[in-house]
């Protein structure tokens, strides 16, 4: 068995090695979680639901843990990983309750009686990004166990910490065995398997635009379902109108929440050209408040890029670039980027078509509405943004406007587990979370009975 060693992004440490699987191995816990579904799915409702409960208490439980093993993996700052941590819990409690309220439908025909059931399609591969490890993951499983599913989980090589130490918690809370596996592995082995394997039904894969194209050509060979959770490149539009402090104080964490590796980040923020000047000052102060340094503080709002590749990557789309000022950042060990601030020569420039990944921001002048839509939709992308304007009209027409799934008005909030998040273009295919997102785990089945 092959294995990968993980590196503490902040100091360069080594931190530990994990084991990476095989297809054998996936075929294994295969086997296992066919098996286990099947039981899992008979459970009356409420026991599910109860199951769930246990699972989402014994994370409680298991917070700092959680939160810290995030910081020494990923570099997240330790008040997010704890909000991250907090956030798996909370995803797990609120579909505790799904199990028993997967509605079907009496339908009014002639003839008899329609009804209509909501059945576990059975084995979930989830593959999930290095950038979010837990939250990302809890977004997959927990409506997917909700649904009457098992799930083998796959987290990315970099940061697997995590999502192991949820599969502990998982067994230990009462989770039938075989229910909730997690694979560490190479995403060409462990990720292909669940691609091509036959057994498992459905695919949810959070990552880059290229990938996702890769696996959702794989599941079609089977016609196997699918969701895709993508790049983006979101626009942050400012209008003249707009509270220019509001927006100025919060778009540093706009972008550089996580440094920058967020696909939700505003990336491109669109200033109208009568304020861009005043909004370039305020931004200034905002981002050389921005404090960026050691994880384990609970003040740190960024911490260091996940690795040495990634840190050259971000680094390479700074080439030839016009920077207009910078925040601080730790110098030394660690792969540290000061969050960066950028004002492009033209629309054709590479830092503003490609996604980043990194504390990077273009800030774009505009003259008109019609023009800030037109910039803000002449992306391939359209996952996230946010429009900072006091003109209730204008909001709601930019808001119909832009092309994105997510959308905020004076706010950047993206995400809230009980409403539903995806992508338009090629930001994604479906969506998660929400009120309807254990839904998307199951199969629709109709039965007539003739009277």
């Amino acid at each position: 068995m092959t294995s990968i060693t993980l590196i503490n992004p902040a100091d360069e440490t080594m931190i530990g090695e994990v084991d990476l699987n095989s297809v054998d191995e996936v075929d294994a816990a295969v086997a296992k979680a066919v098996v286990a579904q099947r039981l899992w799915a008979a459970l009356a409702p409420s026991e599910r639901a109860g199951a769930l409960r246990a699972f989402a208490a014994a994370v409680d439980l298991d917070i700092e843990h959680l939160a810290r093993l995030e910081v020494e993996n990923s570099g997240h700052p330790i008040a997010s990983a704890r909000w991250e941590a907090g956030h798996v819990r909370d995803v797990l409690t609120y579909y505790s309750a799904a199990p028993e309220r997967l509605l079907g439908s009496q339908i009014p025909v002639a003839g008899g009686l329609d009804i209509t059931f909501h059945e576990p399609i059975g084995v979930v591969g989830i593959i999930v990004p290095w950038n979010f490890p837990m939250t990302i993951a809890a977004w997959g499983f927990a409506p997917a166990l909700a649904a009457g599913n098992a799930v083998i989980l796959k987290p990315a090589e970099w940061t697997p910490l995590t999502a192991l130490r949820l599969g502990e918690l998982a067994r230990r809370s009462g989770l039938p065995e075989g229910l909730f596996t997690v694979l560490p592995g190479r995403g060409d082995v462990v990720g292909t398997r669940f691609v091509t394997h036959p057994d498992i039904r459905k695919v949810v894969f959070t990552g880059s635009t290229a990938v996702g194209k890769k696996v959702m050509a794989g599941c079609a060979e089977q016609v196997k379902r699918v969701t895709l959770e993508l790049g983006g490149k979101s626009a942050n539009i400012v209008f003249a109108d707009a509270d220019l402090e509001l927006a100025a104080t919060s778009a540093p964490g706009a972008v550089f929440d996580n440094s920058g590796q967020d696909c939700c980040a505003r990336s491109r923020i669109l200033v109208e050209r009568s304020v861009f000047t005043r909004f370039l000052e305020k931004f200034e102060v905002a981002v050389g408040r921005f404090r960026v340094g050691d994880p384990l503080h609970d003040a740190t709002q960024m911490g260091p890029l996940v690795s040495a590749a990634h840190f050259d990557r971000v680094g390479s789309f700074l080439d030839g670039v016009d920077v207009a000022f910078t925040g601080a950042a730790p110098s030394g060990p660690g792969y540290w980027m000061p969050p960066t601030v950028v004002l492009p020569k033209s629309l054709d420039d590479r830092i503003v078509r490609e996604e980043v990944f990194g504390p990077v921001v273009a800030v774009i002048p505009f003259d008109t509405e019609e023009d800030a839509i037109r910039i803000a939709n002449a992306t391939e992308y359209g996952l996230a943004g946010s429009i900072f304007t006091q003109n209730l009209s204008r909001g709601i027409r930019v808001s119909r406007a832009v092309q994105a799934g997510n959308l905020s008005v004076n706010s950047h909030s993206s995400v809230r587990y009980s409403t539903p998040f995806g992508g338009v273009k090629q930001s994604g295919l479906g969506r998660e979370l929400g009120p309807d997102a254990p839904f998307a785990f199951t199969e629709t089945k109709n039965v007539f009975y003739a009277t």
